[in-house]
């Protein structure tokens, strides 16, 4: 009998555990407390790394998640355009990537381009 509680409550602390690990998020700061970005920015010289680094596995080729591709400027763009983009970069609930909120440093490059007029080169 002793060893069930044992066993029992072995279980619902590892359940505790790995519950925790998952909900958790942390507070990496928000865009609007960094300093201004002064300098331009482009598409070909800051966003699209960023999107080739955190968008590019799951937005391209013929099964590119909810139909968004990202594979070029122009899909880039529209999708900013639409508010797509930035509505999911910047949404803590429900963020993309789907890993988590991209550093704020990241997401206020891609703020701050479509504030500059979308930018190419």
């Amino acid at each position: 009998m002793q060893k069930k509680i044992y066993i029992g409550f072995a279980c619902i602390c590892v359940l505790t555990i790995f519950y925790n690990c998952t909900t958790n998020t942390i507070d990496e700061g928000d865009v609007a407390d960094l300093p201004p970005i002064v300098e331009t920015i482009t598409y070909d010289d800051d966003v699209e790394a960023i999107i080739t680094t955190n968008c590019i596995s799951c937005h391209s080729g013929p099964n590119a998640n909810a139909g968004l591709q990202l594979t070029s400027y122009l899909n880039v763009k529209a999708a900013a355009e639409q508010g797509n983009l930035l509505n999911r970069i910047n949404n803590a609930t429900n963020p993309m990537p789907q890993s988590g909120l991209l550093p704020p440093e990241t997401r206020q490059i891609i703020d701050q381009w479509v504030a500059d007029g979308y930018l190419e080169n």
